[in-house]
């Protein structure tokens, strides 16, 4: 398998999107770490094997340090550090002080960051790479989670900039997720009518799955992409359809 022996560490790899990532490298060969604040209901496992569990809250910086350091003593090396732990509830601009949105941007673009540095290193002698998990959030008008999207914004910028210093030691990509289907999807679209009818307006006809972001991240971190770095590869089932084309009144399909 194209990770045995290699070692992966997935922020937030304890439930949805994080979860499906930890899966797909799990199904891949690799050992894989999890960290998050609290620990998974059950072990996030496929193929027979598990992840390891650590508590972590990201931004402590300190604690971020002794935990890579940790995952490198322990396991001899470090191959890929996926920067998946984020999220925001909804909350208008104008609904919210500044200390409250500025948490929303600490967790997005500051904690990738922190574990980044504090991962850099052990990564540089294995040749491995970095993948931020981005958002379509991020390419255009987020309102209602307006912080949240510049704060995913700025991680692709931050990306881009991270493969230029650290390469040729690190490679460094995005993933810009569109909409995905996870246990918490109700809380943003609504009962299996409104995840249905969402979906429907995707180009591919779904919502995407954990496993389809799991697994172009381990695309993307693995030797078939050696040659990559500083790239955003959009996972959004071929983005959203223009409003406009629905609204004007002439080139309508029969």
């Amino acid at each position: 398998m194209e990770f045995d022996g290699r070692v992966v560490v997935v922020t937030g790899g304890t439930r949805g999107v994080g979860a499906g990532i930890a899966r797909s490298f799990l199904a891949a060969g690799a050992q894989v770490v999890v960290c998050a604040r609290r620990p998974p209901d059950e072990p996030v496992s496929a193929d027979g094997r598990e992840a390891s569990f650590t508590a972590l809250d990201l931004r402590e910086p300190a604690a971020v340090r002794d935990f890579f350091d940790a995952v490198a003593r322990r396991h001899g090396r470090l191959d890929c550090l996926v920067n998946n732990a984020g999220g925001t509830p909804y909350r208008l601009l104008g609904e919210g002080d500044a200390e409250r949105h500025a948490r929303v941007v600490e967790l997005n673009l500051l904690a990738p960051m922190t574990a980044s540095l504090a991962a850099r290193p052990w990564l540089g002698r294995t040749g491995g790479s970095v993948v931020m998990i981005g958002s379509v959030s991020g390419t255009r008008p987020s309102p209602g989670t307006a912080a949240y999207g510049a704060a995913k914004a700025g991680l692709e910028n931050l990306a881009r900039s991270m493969a230029v210093e650290w390469a040729p030691e690190v490679r460094v990509n995005s993933l810009v997720l569109g909409m995905v289907r996870t246990e918490l999807a109700h809380l943003h679209y609504g009962d299996g009518a409104g995840i249905a009818a969402v979906g429907a307006t995707v180009p591919l006809g779904r919502l995407a799955e954990p496993a389809d972001v799991g697994d172009a991240a381990v695309f993307l971190a693995s030797d078939r992409a050696r040659y990559v770095s500083g790239a955003s590869l959009l996972v959004h089932g071929g983005g959203e359809r223009p409003a406009f084309l629905d609204a004007a009144t002439v080139n309508k399909e029969s």
